[in-house]
């Protein structure tokens, strides 16, 4: 099923079975067939159960279902698979080996090799279930057809999985380019990890995160296809039926399960994963239209926002306005970083376009996370658009991007804006008290304010609107300077 960047595959929270009961075919040594057929208000998770004898060295799985013709306005149906081993199914992943949502109909799993999406290792005898995903269902109901096929033999040695490095060849402290939000064929993108790489760079990027939907099947796709100026982060888009978020540069094999919704309260658990994982929380595309995509578990677990998803468009529009709103207050205190990504699936989605640019101790996975997590960041369209954003003070007190100038209530405080890349943008500075001072780009933009007057001031360089009054669309974004009266 073809999706555009806004149409993402959601999933979520419960494993109660409302399907009819599937329906078993006579079974020969290699094969069964499941049958069943889900009505409307299905739960978001059916389980299917398929019993595996021993001895099976490889595992086959297709599957197919009707598509009746509705109405216009109501959605048809649509259905994403996965499976889980003999483990269980379990809230956590212990029994978890795959995920590809509806982005293909088959799949095969062996102790050496599996799809992209799935896990390789070890096809147990026990009890398996396929998960299906009802993403949503016609009124007629969605009849389902599932088969499986075993290959009895001896399992071939599994191979140890071999990730990505956490150092690539960085330039000691600098601003480095990365995109946190990209997919690929291991779950609903269409390029490799070897072709993303490369995009990466041709993009001018220094890191990229491994973000795929559900699935950790990627991390150990990596190592052999990162140059040495590249950093991979592993990661994950986790995609609940009431929002999206990416788990950033977690331990490579970290899985994080997304069957739950808000009001089950259960997000902060997973937030913790993340966290101990060594990653960082941050939900993706918070105000997308698209079924199951707008971030309703809150930003309390967060730390960091996705504010600009791919082409700027009027839901990151409500996105940074939203942000904005929770910067108020905070006074330099506790804040929520915001960053800018592409969500890369297909052409003509263009990696890099937005990236988020960051300044780190050097190119290493704890240097850039910890710049993301203190909000030392901007957001750019491109690599052709760099930044320069100060404060400073009357003694020579100096504060950049997501750090506090300190200075008395009534001092005079200067701020300067260089912005290179972008010549028919407009320079526009944002205070506490909404847009301050706009500007054309070309000459640095200066200008004075007091900690009394300003409680931050950050930085955008828009495009010529094409709708007035509506802004144009984001060249860049900065995080704030912080000027706390305290």
């Amino acid at each position: 099923m073809a999706l555009t960047r806004r149409e993402l595959l959601a999933s979520g929270a419960s494993a109660a079975a409302a399907a009819t009961a599937p329906h078993v075919s006579a079974p020969t040594p290699d094969t069964r067939v499941l049958r069943g057929t889900i009505p409307p208000g299905a739960p978001d998770f059916v389980e299917v159960p398929l019993d595996v004898p021993s001895g099976v060295r490889e595992l086959r799985v297709s599957y197919t279902y009707g598509k009746p013709p509705v109405p216009p306005g109501t959605p048809g149906n649509a259905l994403d698979i996965g499976i889980f081993d003999q483990h269980g199914t379990a809230l956590g992943g212990r029994g978890f080996r795959g995920w590809s949502g509806g982005a293909r109909s088959e799949f095969f799993l062996r102790s050496d090799d599996a799809t992209p999406g799935y896990l390789p290792g070890p096809i147990g005898a026990g009890r398996w279930h396929l998960l299906l995903g009802p993403y949503t269902v016609a009124p007629q109901g969605l009849p389902y057809e599932i088969t499986a096929r075993f290959t009895f033999g001896t399992p071939a040695p599994a191979p140890r999985p071999a990730y990505p490095p956490e150092r690539a060849r960085g330039r000691g402290r600098a601003w480095y380019r990365g995109d946190c939000h990209i997919h690929s064929a291991h779950s609903d993108g269409r390029r490799t990890p070897a072709e993303i790489a490369v995009l990466a760079r041709e993009a001018g990027l220094d890191f990229i995160n491994s973000s795929e939907h559900n699935t950790h099947s990627a991390h150990a796709a990596w190592a052999d296809a990162v140059p040495p100026d590249l950093l991979v982060l592993t990661g994950e888009e986790i995609t609940t039926r009431t929002g999206h978020v990416l788990a950033v540069g977690t331990d490579p094999g970290t899985f994080v399960d997304w069957r739950y919704r808000a009001r089950e309260g259960r997000f902060g658990r997973f937030a913790r994963t993340i966290r101990s994982a060594g990653g960082l929380v941050v939900p993706a595309h918070p105000h997308a239209s698209c079924i199951g995509c707008a971030w309703k578990s809150g930003f309390g677990e967060a730390d960091a926002v996705e504010v600009w998803n791919g082409p700027w468009t009027p839901d990151d529009e409500v996105s940074l306005a939203s942000w904005d709103a929770t910067l108020s207050g905070a006074d330099g205190g506790r804040w929520l970083p915001a960053v800018a990504n592409s969500d890369f699936h297909r052409d003509p989605d263009r990696i890099g376009g937005p990236q988020t640019v960051v300044l780190a101790e050097d190119l290493t996975r704890r240097a850039v996370l910890a710049g993301i997590r203190a909000g030392r960041a901007y957001g750019a369209e491109s690599a052709r658009v760099t930044v320069a954003f100060e404060a400073v003070g009357g003694r020579g007190e100096h504060a950049g991007i997501g750090e506090c100038l300190r200075a008395a209530p009534d001092a005079d405080v200067l701020i300067r804006l260089t912005v290179t890349g972008a010549p028919d943008a407009e320079l526009r500075l944002i205070t506490d008290q909404g847009p301050a001072v706009t500007a054309p780009a070309g000459a640095t933009l200066e200008w004075h304010t007091t900690p009394a007057r300003s409680a931050y001031v950050r930085a955008e360089v828009r495009h010529p609107a094409a709708s007035p009054p509506l802004p144009g669309a984001l060249a860049a974004c900065t995080n704030p300077v912080w000027l706390p009266t305290g």
